[in-house]
């Protein structure tokens, strides 16, 4: 039997409780290695009982050898990496988790592991991750990396994505309408509060959300998200005071966003591999369409139809692209643990996760990008006004950055597939940081049109490096755990993510106020918050393969 190791080699495992009494279990009980060896030595003996019973103590023997050693996978009934089923039960977990072993006295953990520790996680010494071992015989893989069914996917994430993303990412239209009409008298901060606790339950809920994925698929997920997204749209509609918007914007929608867009990462890793990457950023792309739409059709609505009417039709256009996304959206059965598997039925987080060092840095990364991301989204158009740009170009400048973002969700992730997951975040995280410190931080749109040039230069280059923020991570989390549980991992990242997005702009909001409108300390802010994502991310890179330049990671 293979099993896998699973944690950092300090993390041990205690198996001596764990043995069944092989003397007193039934034939058909026993785990099939133990029986096809007791019968092969049954054939080269007169003795069979004997030799069963032999086979039996050597089977205990070597689960007591294992006592000391890193921890490993259990029982449960799934499909391995490599497209075949593994022995009974047999799950591989992620790093540092030790799951139930209560029915220890029907399921045995595995013996002799054969799976060296790099590739388990997904070591970046060659191009092969968690997530590809079995490339190399396509045949076998569980994964179709294409296909009628497999695009399909990719097209109902795209469609969910749209609606949910698109909410996220037009942001800033509702925060520059809102502070000069329903909430003209509320500060910069209290308004910031709507759209960063939106942000926060987007990603905080993920840490149930993802483990629900893993067990029980997308399919009641996403429709909830669609009932619960519609309904806060529509109770946005009739909202006048600041905490009508929490309510029906920052709650309704923000559970309902996350409801809908961990599935929709979640099936596209459950039908690629090789070209994950690829798939995934162009799913993620619908969030940039709904940013590019959304906002021009919002600023044509408001002054023709009202804000009510406005909203409304926005809505109903979200109900029919979740339509799409109910319909298309599915996971993987190849993948899919069994109904009586452990991971079916364990829908509850599991923090020591954070164990794995690289997966931590990893997280500590996103959460300084995310911190900074939705600063730009949230504060681009308020800050072309606040320098004289006329309102109409103002929400057509969050348009023109979420235009960028369309090319930069889709280009690194066909990339990152050939040059390294890592490798394109750490490049385009760098390009975030170069574009806010040198374009935007030097920026003067009223200075005439060259400052305004320069405002849109800034808005077409953060776009296509911030594209990867949301594109990439999914896949720079999926090269460090197996498929079977990557709900879980992903949901678990953006937990701790959701406090940075909860945090980002009500900060933001407080040095502008403290700045009395001066926008130099809020562009400093992002800077710095990239800066450190950055060192993080190299951090993780150095720590699984160095500081070669060339290694593929």
């Amino acid at each position: 039997m293979q099993g896998v190791y699973d944690g950092e080699e300090k993390h041990h495992v205690k198996l001596s409780n764990d043995i069944v009494d092989y003397e007193t279990t039934e034939k058909s009980e026993l785990p099939s290695s133990s029986i096809e060896n007791g019968e092969s030595a049954a054939n080269a003996s007169t003795h069979g009982s004997s030799a069963l019973e032999a086979s039996c103590v050597n089977e205990k023997t070597a689960s007591l050898n294992q006592a000391n050693a890193p921890e490993q996978a259990y029982t449960q009934d799934v499909t391995t990496e490599d497209g075949n089923k593994a022995p009974s039960d047999t799950v591989y977990l992620s790093a540092g988790i030790e799951k139930d072993r209560s029915a220890a006295a029907v399921n045995v953990p595995i013996a002799n592991p054969t799976v060296p520790r790099d590739k388990a996680y997904g070591n970046g010494n060659d191009k092969e991750d968690a997530s590809t071992q079995a490339e190399d015989d396509p045949a076998s893989s569980p994964y179709p990396e294409g296909g009628l069914r497999a695009w399909l996917v990719v097209f109902g994430s795209f469609s969910g994505m749209t609606a949910s993303f698109g909410v996220l990412n037009m942001s800033g239209t509702f925060q520059a309408y809102l502070s000069t009409h329903q909430l003209a008298n509320e500060s910069p901060s209290n308004i910031g509060w709507i759209f960063s606790l939106y942000a926060f339950l987007t990603f905080f809920c993920g840490v149930q959300i993802g483990p629900i994925f893993d067990a029980k698929g997308p399919r009641w997920l996403v429709a909830a998200g669609s009932v619960f997204l519609f309904a806060g749209m529509m109770g946005v509609a009739e909202s006048t005071k600041l905490w009508h918007f929490i309510l029906t914007y920052s709650i309704l929608c923000g559970l309902a966003t996350s409801l809908i867009f961990t599935p929709a990462i979640g099936a596209v890793a459950h039908f690629f591999s090789k070209k994950r990457a690829a798939a995934t950023g162009l799913a993620t792309t619908g969030g940039s369409i709904g940013g590019i739409v959304f906002p021009l059709m919002l600023q044509r609505l408001f002054p023709t139809l009202g804000f009510k009417w406005a909203t409304r039709i926005l809505a109903f256009i979200f109900l029919f692209l979740l339509l799409i996304a109910n319909l298309l959206i599915r996971s993987n059965p190849k993948i899919r643990p069994s109904k009586n598997s452990a991971l079916t039925k364990d829908i509850w987080p599991d923090f020591r996760i954070y164990k794995h060092k690289v997966f931590a840095l990893t997280t500590a990364g996103v959460f300084f990008i995310e911190w900074a991301l939705f600063i730009p989204l949230s504060y681009i158009s308020s800050y072309a006004i606040a320098h004289g740009v006329n309102e109409a170009f103002s929400y057509q400048l969050l348009s023109i950055l979420n235009a960028g973002s369309f090319f930069g969700r889709w280009l690194p992730g066909y990339m990152a597939d050939r040059c390294g997951r890592f490798n394109a975040m750490i490049a385009t995280c760098m390009l975030c940081l170069v574009s806010v410190l040198c374009l935007w931080l030097t920026c003067d749109p009223s200075s005439g049109p060259g400052g305004i040039a320069q405002l849109c230069i800034f808005a077409v280059l953060f776009g296509i490096a911030s594209g990867s923020n949301i594109s990439l991570t999914p896949v720079c989390v999926g090269q460090l755990c197996k498929t079977e549980v990557f709900g879980r991992w992903y949901a678990s990242l953006y937990t701790v993510v959701s406090f940075g997005c909860l945090t980002g702009i009500p900060i933001a909001g407080q040095i502008l106020a403290s700045d009395h409108g001066s926008y130099e300390g809020l562009i400093l802010f992002v800077g710095v918050a990239y800066g450190i994502g950055v060192v993080c991310f190299v951090w993780a890179r150095v720590e699984v393969v160095g500081w070669g330049l060339k290694k593929v990671y």
